[in-house]
């Protein structure tokens, strides 16, 4: 029998809570595994978008839900990999993407801008993104992600007004 953490569990939970934090193992893709993972929530933005136009508290909430979720599986995630912030972990790319298109005027043109600069804000690190990024576990994973999202939501508000696109 082997001995377990408490934060390893079984091995099918951590199966499922590996499963989850990669992407539905898009973070296993041997090639920019966090570009792959942005790119896999667009559907998931569009849908959120979708929730949104019908009603905002809910895709507010869902939008809030995914963040602690995408949190707790980022945590959880790097204590079985025994990693600070391993690449396969992209549920912090998915759900900092959810913020950064959320309910952004629909154009095929605005979610090409929108992903590259969100590609852009989340490798470059810029200020406050590079201090969340040291906050301790699943926070210091997401929260960089979800602050490059903040970043790109306000210039998707602004890029439209300035009629660039």
């Amino acid at each position: 029998m082997s001995k377990q953490t408490p934060h390893q569990g079984s091995r099918g939970s951590a199966r499922v809570i590996l499963f989850f934090a990669t992407g539905f193992g898009i973070g296993y893709f041997p090639w920019l595994p966090g570009t792959a993972g942005a790119l896999s929530a667009v559907p998931l933005s569009l849908g959120l978008n979708a929730i949104a136009a019908i009603s905002l508290p809910i895709a507010l909430l869902t939008l809030a839900g995914a963040i602690c979720c995408a949190i707790w599986l980022s945590t959880s995630a790097a204590l079985i990999l025994e990693q600070k912030d391993p690449p396969v972990i992209v549920i912090d790319e998915i759900v900092g993407f959810m913020v950064a298109n959320f309910m952004a005027p629909q154009s095929v043109m605005l979610l090409g801008v929108a992903f590259l600069l969100f590609r852009f804000f989340d490798i470059v690190k810029v200020y406050p993104s590079s201090r969340l990024e040291k906050l301790p576990g699943g926070a210091g994973i997401v929260l960089d992600d979800v602050m490059a999202g903040l970043y790109v939501f306000g210039i998707l508000r602004l890029v439209p007004s300035w009629g660039l696109l």
